[in-house]
């Protein structure tokens, strides 16, 4: 995990990126401000390795040329097509009963984000100290926007590895409506007869990967699985619609779309 980056800002920006320094310092994370002239695209270039960057648009990652942050504001076009009926992860989670929801892999937070607005309430749980920080930051953008505000309200933000977080909930006996998992790296399927050229993964993917490398494998959630089992009336796992089963477990019920599935776990001793 990532203990010390540097942070890029211009001048203008400079008390905002201590501000931000302040906060990763406690979480852990040494953060080296460098103010420079012009914070663009050509520097960007100029600069690849893996840094922070601080403007007028608040926290991003950068690297490769490439910039990285959870714009929950550019989501909004989704949200407002998106209904109970035609989003399939609305029918795997069952969110037209406003249920109590874990997501234990939050990633950018766009489908915490997509259940919250449909009516979930949920705790979206995040363990590195960056990727909770530029979490944090588009929730607290977000709460300013009109259209946004009323949505993340009922998203709480949670700093903590996410089997720490499920073994508490198991030791103290609580249980929730769902657990939503949705691994970083989802496992490829030995056994297809045919290997599929796989598109390029999007710029966004990229830099989380190079954020959040598990040690040179990968982060398949398994066990996630397995803990969310016991506290779940029912887990949703989101898949590649050709992946193996998550942890090799055959799912209870599941729903296909054209490039990913959600494969759902049913616990019959906690559903009344």
């Amino acid at each position: 995990m990532v203990s010390e980056i540097r942070l890029f800002t211009e001048s203008t920006f400079l008390e905002k990126a201590q501000s931000y320094q302040t906060v990763l310092s406690l979480r852990g994370v040494v953060v080296n401000i460098e103010v420079i002239e012009k914070l663009n695209a050509r520097f960007l270039r100029l600069n690849p390795e893996l840094a922070l960057c601080v403007d007028e648009q608040g926290l991003s990652l950068c690297a490769n040329g490439m910039r990285m942050q959870p714009d929950w504001k550019a989501e909004i076009p989704r949200l407002k097509r998106a209904s109970l009926k035609s989003e399939m992860i609305a029918r795997a989670c069952h969110l037209s009963e406003k249920p109590k929801l874990v997501d234990a892999t939050a990633g950018l937070g766009h489908d915490s984000l997509l259940m919250a607005y449909l009516g979930a309430n949920i705790r979206l749980v995040e363990r590195h100290p960056i990727l909770f920080t530029l979490l944090e930051d588009a929730k607290a953008q977000a709460e300013n926007d009109p259209f946004l505000g009323k949505v993340v309200a009922r998203i709480d933000l949670i700093f903590s590895d996410s089997t720490v977080y499920l073994e508490q909930l198991i030791q103290d006996k609580q249980t929730v409506d769902v657990v939503y998992l949705d691994p970083m790296f989802p496992q490829r399927d030995q056994h297809q007869q045919a290997v599929k050229k796989q598109a390029q993964v999007k710029k966004q993917m990229q830099l989380l990967h190079m954020l959040l490398p598990e040690d040179g494998e990968m982060d398949l959630g398994d066990h996630l699985l397995v803990l969310a089992q016991h506290i779940a009336k029912r887990v949703v796992v989101k898949r590649p619609r050709l992946a193996v089963f998550l942890n090799d477990q055959p799912t209870h019920h599941q729903w296909q779309g054209d490039a990913c599935r959600f494969d759902a776990y049913f616990n019959s001793n906690l559903i009344e």
